[in-house]
């Protein structure tokens, strides 16, 4: 694949970047929402609607997160997802969970309507197709299922793909968006009328209370928001004091958008085979792209990222008759251990702190299920999913450690499968040891060399080098930091020490 390909998401690419100004001096609203994701900024224009005043904290610029890194499906159907959930949690809660997204659906039909927003909102099918005898056995079988459970579903032979299929599981009256455009829109509604959307400002603390409390900045820069509630919906949640270490796992998965001739526009794909393949057209700026996701892993793990997209790239050119992609891009979602996505209280001893989480890939719908219920939880509404989204359920230790997708242990000083740092191209980083402590090293373009600490300041795990985003990312809750050290995505609130190094390490490689 050429890799001339831009290394950023067509959403991201073709929407303006946002200007909302940072924190300066203490507020005090109803509601304080951490994050501008699909969770956040459903929540805060939810809970406005509703009377209340809302602060939006964003550390970046709106839906520069996960959000902005999505496919832009709307469904409710999850590739085979309620086989799974009514395997390990029974019908009633697999209905529940078609249900929550049949709603959100609706939810963001809605929205779009009523704000206004140009977003290229439509309404598609959406397939989950097989190409063998066992995946269609599997797809009949999800067919037969969520048809029983009431959802939009039905079997059939007659997939309009340019390549033959066996059969496929069909929702009709899905939809698919512009995410960062919809994002975009939301936080415009929020903002104004005494409820604020602000960038570039960084939740470091949050304290449960009365008021609660979201801290900012350190030292003579710290400001302070005051709420009677706070959401914390950041992905991975912030400050949520260990509660969500066994309840989460992080999995990465790549995108590439290439332009194509023709790929059906009136719905989208997933496969049932391996490796997994997501499919769906869009056309902007008088270009017809088809987007083709898939090879995604457990993190730790998952080798060189470029591979990864070479792949895809192949499969658009071989498959779909696609040009080399314009646009490749990765996302990292936080997975639900037990399947069920999480929105209620942060911790079983939270009284004003909210969290939304767990959203297994699918935020664009999960995400708003999770925002409409903790909306209700705040304003004492009545939610049908409270029980679904429990942040406080049982997990059992199956669910905790599945055998088959276990991540990869984490390296350590006898690690030596990497090259140290004396022996870095330009534009490639390493984690090697000095003087006992783990050290995070980038080369420049010019050959000059960078060096922060790698213990990553939530809960001290050792970042990774993400080569395709050149960043530090944390294989154990998500964070992410630029190369200078920056946070760039939590739950991380402080960024990494820079260390001095004075000659050329030659020590062992951790990474």
């Amino acid at each position: 694949m050429s890799h001339t390909a831009q290394p950023e998401s067509l959403w991201l690419a073709t929407s303006p970047a946002t200007s909302y100004p940072g924190l300066t001096h203490d507020v005090e609203v109803d509601v304080a929402v951490v994050g501008a994701g699909v969770a956040g900024l459903t929540a805060a224009l939810e809970l406005k609607r509703r009377g209340l005043k809302v602060a939006v904290l964003e550390g970046a610029r709106v839906a520069t997160g996960v959000t902005g890194n999505t496919t832009g499906k709307v469904t409710s159907l999850h590739r085979l997802a309620y086989s799974q959930l009514a395997e390990e949690h029974g019908r009633a809660k697999a209905r529940a969970y078609g249900q929550a997204n049949q709603a959100a659906i609706g939810h963001i039909a809605r929205t779009v309507a009523a704000e206004g927003i140009e977003c290229g909102f439509r309404r598609v099918a959406n397939y989950t197709y097989a190409e063998t005898d066992g995946a269609l056995a599997k797809v009949r079988a999800e067919a037969d299922l969520t048809a029983s459970l009431g959802l939009p579903a039905s079997f059939t032979s007659d997939v309009p793909l340019p390549f033959a299929v066996k059969g496929a599981v069909r929702f009709d009256d899905q939809a698919q968006i512009h995410a960062v455009n919809y994002l975009q829109g939301l936080a415009r509604a929020v903002d104004g009328e005494g409820s604020f959307v602000i960038e570039g400002t960084r939740a470091r603390s949050i304290k449960d209370g009365s008021p609660a409390e979201v801290t900012v900045g350190d030292g003579p820069n710290r400001t302070t928001v005051r709420a009677r509630d706070v959401i914390v919906a950041t992905n991975v949640p912030l400050d949520d004091g260990g509660h969500f270490a066994e309840r989460l796992y992080l999995h990465r998965s790549y995108i590439v958008a290439s332009p194509v001739p023709e790929f059906p526009r009136g719905a989208t794909f997933i496969s049932v085979d391996e490796p997994m393949r997501s499919l769906l057209a869009v056309s902007l700026g008088g270009t017809d792209y088809v987007l083709v996701g898939g090879e995604g892993h457990r993190v730790p793990g998952g080798g060189d990222s470029s591979a990864r997209f070479d792949h895809l790239a192949a499969y658009a050119q071989e498959r779909l008759g696609a040009e080399e992609p314009a646009y490749r891009w990765s996302t990292q979602d936080a997975m639900p251990v037990d399947g069920l996505p999480f929105a209620g209280p942060m911790r079983p001893d939270s009284r004003h702190v909210y969290t939304i989480t767990g959203l297994r890939k699918w935020g664009l719908t999960n995400g708003t299920a999770g925002a409409l219920v903790v909306a209700d939880l705040i304003t004492g509404g009545d939610n049908p999913w409270i029980e679904l989204f429990n942040t406080n359920r049982e997990v059992t230790a199956k669910a905790a450690a599945p055998s088959s997708d276990a991540p990869a242990p984490a390296p350590t000083a006898e690690t030596e499968d990497r090259e140290p740092a004396n022996t870095l191209g330009p534009a490639q980083g390493t984690v090697i040891e000095i003087g006992g402590e783990p050290t995070a090293v980038y080369k420049d373009d010019d050959g000059s060399l960078r060096a922060l600490t790698a213990v990553c300041t939530h809960l001290g795990c050792t970042v990774e080098f993400n080569g395709q985003a050149r960043t530090w990312d944390c294989p154990c809750h998500g964070s992410r930091f630029a190369l200078d050290g920056r946070v760039i995505h939590g739950p991380a609130e402080k960024d990494l020490a820079p260390r001095e190094i004075s000659v050329q390490p030659t020590s062992n490689p951790l990474w």
